[in-house]
């Protein structure tokens, strides 16, 4: 399969889940936006590294995924947009009770807005070009919940259900939306916290991952950013043209329990 002539844009790709989509797509010839808020030279040192290794186009456009005017303006400086795929994130883990208003503001803004807003903006642009995919990274905590996370857990059930909208408002055209719903996966962040972890439960790395990082995940293992980079990459695929409305789960059997 080839995306050659395709452009995806990616939010919050500069590391983890959002970087190993963009160098998947561009693998299979689209060319690629990637995006942070950071603006730093690293940023586009990344883009210049994914063009070369991939002979695609590939673009830094910094835009802070908290601010609806940021959001529209990433696509609108696109240019073009046929893959949309929104993964901008933060998280803050409290008490409902004691949790943070402007940290709940700010996860409701870039882990489930931002979606709304360029997805708005992205939209007309698919309808002119006749094809497109939205593709949504929601979690495991878009289909269930775990304590603490309130504001995390609202938002990605949120993009799940804007991504059913979505699909129904597009469903005759050859646009798809879908939510990919990953459990844990093995990025650079989660690989930080691990020593921490182990130094505050006496354990050894294998026994963090296993009991504490890992305990709702069935499989014991991390997905890994290659494998939610091959899914988004086969939904973009002639395979995946009736698959839309729906969530993928990459969760190790988490949400199966």
């Amino acid at each position: 399969m080839s995306l050659a002539g395709k452009t995806a844009v990616i939010t919050g790709s500069n590391s983890g889940i959002g970087l190993g989509i963009a160098r998947a797509l561009a693998g299979a010839g689209a060319n690629v936006v990637i995006n942070s808020f950071t603006d730093s030279p690293e940023d586009h040192a990344l883009a210049a590294e994914i063009a070369e290794t991939h002979a695609v186009t590939a673009r830094y456009i910094r835009a802070d995924m908290s601010k609806a005017s940021d959001c529209r303006a990433l696509i609108a400086e696109a240019g073009v947009c046929d893959i949309l795929v929104n993964n901008a994130g933060i998280q803050h883990v409290a008490a409902i009770d004691e949790f943070p208003v402007d940290k709940w503001d700010a996860i409701i803004a870039i882990n489930m807005s931002s979606a709304f807003h360029t997805t708005a903006a992205a939209l007309p642009m698919m309808r002119q070009a006749g094809w497109g995919r939205v593709i949504n990274i929601a979690s495991a905590h878009g289909l269930t919940a775990s304590p603490f996370k309130s504001a995390y857990v609202t938002a990605k059930h949120g993009v799940v259900g804007m991504t059913k909208v979505v699909a129904l408002e597009t469903a005759e055209v050859a646009i798809t939306a879908n939510a990919i719903c990953p459990g844990y996966v093995h990025t650079p962040l989660v690989e930080a916290q691990i020593p921490d972890t182990m130094q505050k439960y006496g354990m050894d790395r294998d026994q963090v991952i296993r009991e504490v990082i890992l305990e709702r995940q069935p499989s014991k293992q991390f997905a890994t950013v290659d494998q939610i980079g091959g899914i988004a990459t086969f939904l973009c695929s002639p395979a995946a043209e009736q698959i839309t409305g729906t969530t993928i789960s990459v969760d190790g059997g988490w949400t199966a329990l």
